[in-house]
């Protein structure tokens, strides 16, 4: 490979790149007026929250009015200044009262009864009140209404009163102590705050309302205390002081660790992408792909050197991104610290120099990352119309690994330093942070990850632009029923990739569905036959049945496309069975580190102690092993190292076949632990399926192995509790 070709490639993918006026204005123009942009955004909402005003509708307050006791909720059209946290709130509720249908409010007595028709008239007034209620409610004319019953008031007054008995009188306590309690109960009727869940400003309203009652009602707790003569912290004994030990400094990093790694690897796959697609799509469309190709130069020097011009653009849009977003951020932040009351927001400066500068070289290999899926994704294209297309699957696979470490929990260590992206983030995070200590044992973890990802990643590139099929696809207009008629009529020999990758997908969509009705359905005491038929429908409905389906339909050599053509040779079923027995000892560590890597949570350690214990019910030896080992390796088998590894065979290289089918092999499995441990046995079982050229190898070394892995968690250590347990198993040990 010459350095000079790449060079010369380079510089001359920088001069194209820089004449197009869009690709300049999404490198330079955009981040420059973004986040001013959105700071002035923030200036404006914070304007317009502040003048934001909200309609309550109180009913029934006057009766709270006439009763001097009680603390005052409403006065002079506006709720107490005292029952605010923030006094700013004061302004921005706007209150409406109304008096109730049915007013004449009674101080509850012993044996007092309301008459049938009075209770029937109050409730139809009732009802018209509350249709003209949720009327306003709907419509926004109000965001709150806050509605008192009728005999609120009279019924507060009577507890205070009973309050005051019950202090001027002491022997009433002392007698509902000793068991015969005569005092009186008074059950006050709540009042009802109706808002508007549809509605963002009556969520807000009733929030604050919210608070306020609380507010009132701690203050009419506190009078009743005193009414009584006990002590006020008998309600509340004590309070909580929380003290945050954590400098300013370190509150201040904590929001930028949250931010920078995310706007920092976004705009890197966005500054990737265009320049991709227009040095890939573009130059079919243009006409130029094909000079290029024509020069000496090699396939991979090409590949390098656009490589580098789009690393080049995306560390561009990155770094500007940053930089812009550091000098607008304080403007912003300040004025969400006006919104929160927090001192951090507002004194925020910029993380210290060393962080920056790990910033800037963790940029560095995930531009070469996403660099390289671009240039790739933009090689497949056949437009530029279509590479823009493949920005959303690339974009939807990135973005979860990039919010996997904002979420609550999350925290750096050896299982999570092994995720692509999300250990670089979770690295970042640390050292923004200042936990310097914390982030160096797992730096050459994070970087070997990266390492091997970029290496796949550019290999995927250069494998792209080595396939003529690849570079010079010729658009087309998709008829379905010509495609269809296509796939049956013409079938091929063996499946091709695409048909490959919709056979994994549809295997994951009819086992989401399945698993989804399966937990619906499940008995309170499920027992081994209802374990036995979710076995058999999650291997044979949901795994073996759709590659059946797909070789019959789309194929031409059923027992071809499922390596079942020819009879393996005898030495190659005995060296499976053979390599089995060694690689177990390997695979019971291998699970016991990955679950140590990422350890088993309670509620899924449960649900296998529950599977275990329903085996061991089995009414013979031998069924669990059929179900959990023979049944598997020939579903499974027939699926991922038939038809799926048939069709990704055609990429051209049996490493990217088994290296895929393993993939999927291990996405078939739910738990991530397990997925883990049966990606690695797949890449094993591929290997052997494509060396030996039949599927009976593989499956007979795959029942084994799951017949060792089972045998050693579920068979007992010894005869007696073997005949205990299966009956059916004395025969085993009777004496001949």
């Amino acid at each position: 490979m010459s350095w000079r070709n790449i060079k010369l490639i380079y510089f001359r993918e920088i001069r194209d790149q820089l004449r197009d006026r869009r690709t300049l204005f999404m490198i330079a123009v955009l981040p420059l007026l973004l986040y001013p942009l959105i700071g002035m955004s923030v200036f404006q909402l914070t304007q317009f929250l502040r003048k934001n005003e909200s309609r309550i509708v109180v009913i029934g307050g006057e009766q709270l009015a006439q009763r001097g006791d009680l603390p005052a909720l409403v006065s002079d059209g506006k709720f107490a200044d005292d029952l605010f946290d923030d006094p700013s709130e004061a302004a921005r509720l706007v209150v409406e009262t109304a008096g109730t249908r049915s007013a004449d409010s009674h101080t509850p007595k012993s044996g007092d009864g309301t008459n049938a028709n009075d209770a029937a008239a109050n409730s139809s007034e009732k009802s018209d009140d509350s249709d003209e209620v949720q009327t306003r409610l709907k419509s926004g004319e109000v965001q709150v209404v806050l509605r008192f019953p009728a005999d609120f008031g009279a019924r507060l007054e009577a507890l205070q009163a009973a309050m005051r008995r019950g202090a001027d009188r002491p022997e009433a306590a002392k007698s509902a102590a000793a068991g015969s309690d005569t005092s009186q109960s008074f059950p006050v009727p709540e009042p009802e705050n109706l808002f508007n869940s549809a509605r963002e400003k009556s969520r807000l309203a009733h929030a604050v309302v919210e608070r306020l009652l609380n507010n009132w009602k701690a203050k009419i707790v506190r009078q009743n205390l005193m009414a009584g003569r006990v002590p006020l912290n008998v309600a509340r004994p004590f309070d909580v002081k929380s003290i945050d030990v954590a400098e300013q400094r370190q509150q201040q990093a904590v929001v930028w660790a949250k931010i920078l790694p995310f706007v920092l690897f976004i705009w890197a796959l966005t500054g990737a992408f265009y320049p991709a697609v227009d040095l890939c799509a573009g130059e079919k469309e243009r006409g130029t792909l094909e000079t290029l190709l024509s020069s000496p130069a090699l396939r991979s020097e090409i590949v390098w050197g656009k490589l580098l011009t789009v690393m080049t653009f995306s560390c561009a849009t990155a770094l500007l991104n940053m930089t812009s977003l550091g000098v607008t951020a304080k403007y912003v932040l300040v004025q969400l610290g006006s919104l929160t009351s927090s001192d951090t927001m507002s004194s925020l400066g910029l993380p210290p120099a060393p962080v920056l500068g790990c910033l800037l070289l963790a940029l560095i290999p995930m531009s070469a990352l996403f660099s390289a899926l671009c240039l790739a994704c933009a090689a497949f294209a056949r437009s530029t119309k279509e590479g823009q297309y493949y920005l959303m699957p690339l974009l939807l696979v990135t973005m979860p690994l990039m919010m996997l470490p904002m979420s609550p929990g999350i925290e750096l260590n050896l299982g999570n330093s092994l995720i692509p992206i999300t250990g670089v983030v979770l690295l970042l995070r640390t050292l923004v942070e200042g936990n310097y200590g914390d982030a160096l044992p797992y730096v050459i973890p994070v970087c070997g990850t990266s390492l091997i990802c970029c290496l796949l990643a550019i290999r995927w590139a250069v494998y792209q632009f080595n396939q003529e099929s690849v570079l010079f696809r010729e658009s087309e207009r998709l008829d379905l029923r010509r495609w269809i008629v296509h796939l049956v009529r013409d079938r091929q020999d063996t499946p091709s990739v695409p048909e490959a990758f919709f056979c994994v997908a549809l295997i994951f969509v009819i086992q989401f569905f399945t698993r989804l009705a399966i937990s619906t359905n499940v008995p309170k005491d499920p027992n081994f036959n209802f374990l036995a038929q979710i076995l058999f429908i999650s291997q044979v409905v949901c795994i073996a049945l759709p590659a059946l389906l797909m070789t019959l339909l789309f194929t031409d050599r059923p027992r071809r496309t499922l390596l079942l053509d020819r009879a393996p040779a005898v030495a190659a079923c005995f060296a499976a069975i053979a390599l089995a027995f060694l690689l177990h000892p390997i695979g019971h560590r291998f699970v016991e580190w990955i679950q140590k890597v990422y350890p088993i949570q309670d509620e899924l350690f449960a649900e296998t102690q529950s599977i275990g214990r329903m085996l061991q019910t089995a009414p013979y030896v031998w069924l669990p092993f059929a179900l959990m080992a023979v049944l598997p390796a020939i579903c499974e088998e027939i699926a991922f190292r038939g038809f799926i590894l048939s069709g990704l065979r055609r990429l051209g290289h049996k490493w990217w076949a088994i290296g895929l089918s393993a993939v999927f092999f291990g996405l078939a499995h739910t738990v991530v632990q397990q997925s883990i441990a049966a990606a690695a046995l797949g890449a094993v079982i591929a290997y052997l399926a494509i060396q030996s050229g039949s599927l009976i190898p593989g499956m007979l070394f795959h029942a084994t192995y799951n017949s060792l892995m089972l045998g050693s968690s579920l068979l007992p250590q010894s005869s007696a509790e073997l005949e205990s347990r299966w009956p059916a198993a004395k025969s085993l040990f009777s004496e001949g």
